[in-house]
């Protein structure tokens, strides 16, 4: 459940200095990754535990409109923390999709980061679904602790420093554009605001770390739209 982490803190840079302006820019190179503290390991289907055919998906158990927590409370489906889950999920979703139209482009290099990202939402969700509340489940929310050091948040805001870096400065509003990859990028901001509204009523249930990183999270979706727009060399629409 939780995201395994390996290596230690490092910071990446983008090559070029590229020029600040209204105007068009030069295409970024491509992202360097690294074996730091922050690469979440992927593993290859053939890595993944197989289980007997005879284990189902469905349970029943959640037919009369309730649902379990990590606890092993059960809430109904229409519980906040199940509306902040289902917030997360979904945006981990459209992550999903956005990688699927960076794969083979220019800005393929953006697709290991925005797999960790997912990797962390998973881990989100383990923190969401394990109350702080609950004081007989020490050790369940020990194992669900999110971010204590705070490491993943400053590693989102150095990643948009970075992507930031050669994007054109407008001073009018950017509209949601530039080709399938950066739209939907810009799609995934949204439901990251609103999985971010969601955890707000949740706030004394949850880590402090988790409502900063969904937080810094939005801010890094919009950067990484614009700049995979301008990595694969279609223009945004600007009002």
């Amino acid at each position: 459940m939780l995201a395994r982490c390996l290596g230690a803190h490092s910071r990446q840079r983008l090559a070029p200095a590229l020029c600040r302006s209204l105007g068009t820019a030069t295409k970024p190179t491509a992202l360097r990754q690294s074996d730091d503290r922050g690469k979440i390991t992927i593993k290859a289907p053939e890595e993944v535990k197989s289980y007997p055919a005879t284990i189902k998906v469905y349970t029943r158990t959640g037919d009369k409109g309730t649902s379990s927590l990590f606890t092993g409370e059960r809430r109904a489906k229409d519980d906040a923390v199940f509306d902040a889950l289902g917030n997360t999920d979904e945006l981990s979703s459209m992550l999903g999709l956005a990688i699927a139209y960076l794969q083979a482009t220019p800005a393929e290099s953006l697709i290991a980061r925005l797999e960790a990202i997912q990797c962390l939402l998973q881990d989100v969700g383990s923190n969401v679904a394990t109350p702080l509340s609950t004081e007989k489940q020490v050790s369940k929310i020990r194992r669900t602790r999110f971010d204590p050091d705070g490491y993943h948040c400053t590693r989102l805001e150095q990643w948009i420093d970075e992507l930031s870096e050669g994007l054109p400065v407008h001073r009018s509003f950017i509209l949601p554009s530039g080709g399938l990859a950066a739209s939907t990028l810009h799609v995934a901001r949204t439901i990251c605001r609103r999985a971010e509204r969601s955890l707000v009523p949740l706030k004394d249930d949850v880590d402090r770390e988790t409502l900063m990183f969904v937080n810094r999270l939005s801010d890094f979706l919009f950067v990484a739209a614009r700049w995979v727009a301008m990595a694969q060399g279609v223009s945004e629409r600007i009002y």
